[in-house]
């Protein structure tokens, strides 16, 4: 696993928010969706793993620095309530 700096969590949470649709590149476990499997961002955790809703009902994050995915569709559900701190 690796440490991730606030700038770049805080990055990942903007490219990343919540409800935004995303298709699968690449991830690294055995039980990975197949590449391709599309999904929806429940958000990014404080390691900037993005917890992802696949379509096909797994529930697998995206690792930061090991998994691999698209944004297919950026209209999140909500815009961020507070901004990061710089």
């Amino acid at each position: 696993m690796r440490l991730i700096s606030k700038e770049a969590l805080c990055a990942l949470r903007e490219r990343f928010p919540r409800g935004t649709r995303v298709e699968l590149v690449k991830m690294d476990d055995p039980q990975a969706p197949p590449i391709g499997t599309k999904g929806t961002v429940l958000g990014v955790d404080d390691i900037g793993s993005a917890m992802v809703a696949w379509d096909n009902g797994s529930r697998l994050s995206v690792v930061y620095g090991e998994d691999s995915c698209r944004v297919i569709s950026n209209e999140p559900e909500q815009k961020r309530s507070e901004p990061c701190e710089q």
